[in-house]
């Protein structure tokens, strides 16, 4: 018989209901990326999906114009001024760590990317009628 996790004092789910939950966010094939593809795909553009021959494996490629499409999600990748740019209260001290160390990542990427001569368009979720932002 296994007994039940124990919950953090501030998290309001076990710790394996956590798991589960942050096991269901999923980094391809977002519903934000879908509308992206879906509008691009409509004006009759045609692309690649994430290339992992290049820096940070973008979202869409369209190889012969030499750009990328990159649909980030606003909590990973810290939106300025929008809500669901949050910190958790638990930990905050690694996820202000991690979140840092998303946005410089994203930063070389896209340098990297430049330096290698694509362009690259970003969207966020605060940009699309799809997000509740």
């Amino acid at each position: 018989m296994t007994m039940p996790q124990k919950k953090s004092s501030k998290d309001k789910l076990s710790k394996n209901d956590r798991s589960s939950l942050m096991g269901k966010v999923r980094s391809k094939n977002t519903k934000p990326e879908i509308a992206v593809r879906k509008l691009i795909h409509a004006e009759g553009y045609r692309f690649r999906l994430h290339r992992k021959d290049l820096p940070d494996s973008p979202d869409l490629v369209f190889f012969s114009l030499k750009k990328v499409v990159f649909v980030h999600g606003c909590f990973w990748h810290r939106h300025k001024d929008c809500k669901k740019a949050t910190c958790p209260s638990n930990r905050s001290k690694f996820w202000q760590a991690k979140f840092e160390t998303n946005i410089i990542r994203d930063r070389g990427n896209i340098e990297e990317l430049k330096k290698m001569g694509w362009e690259a368009l970003l969207f966020g979720n605060v940009r699309l009628k799809t997000s509740s932002c």
